[in-house]
């Protein structure tokens, strides 16, 4: 199944990103992609994303990652709600409770 999702460039403590279609499985980080369609610059704001090129590649079935569904609902290239992407908190447990777990 193909993706559009963010791949990390950039140095370290310089985070930017490119837009990239690949496959699924495809780790992030394996460099393999079929196509370039934006790039994205956290630090300066900056978001270039190529609309045609998204819009075809999600009508050939090609699914978004939760962050790329997020900045495509973001600048109206897609419609509909975005995906909450943050880590659920665990609830607080007591200092009692804690020891207790820990023997």
């Amino acid at each position: 199944m193909l993706k559009i999702r963010l791949q990390r460039i950039g140095r370290k403590n310089d985070p930017s990103f490119r837009v990239v279609l690949t496959d699924s499985k495809n780790s992030t980080k394996s460099g393999k992609f079929l196509e370039l369609l934006g790039t994205y610059n956290p630090k300066a704001g900056e978001k270039v994303l190529i609309a045609e090129r998204i819009k075809y590649w999600m009508s050939q079935g090609a699914k978004a990652s939760d962050t790329m569904h997020n900045f495509l609902v973001q600048d109206k290239i897609i419609e509909g709600k975005k995906i909450n992407v943050l880590p659920k908190k665990k609830p607080t447990q007591k200092r009692k409770e804690l020891k207790a777990a820990k023997k």
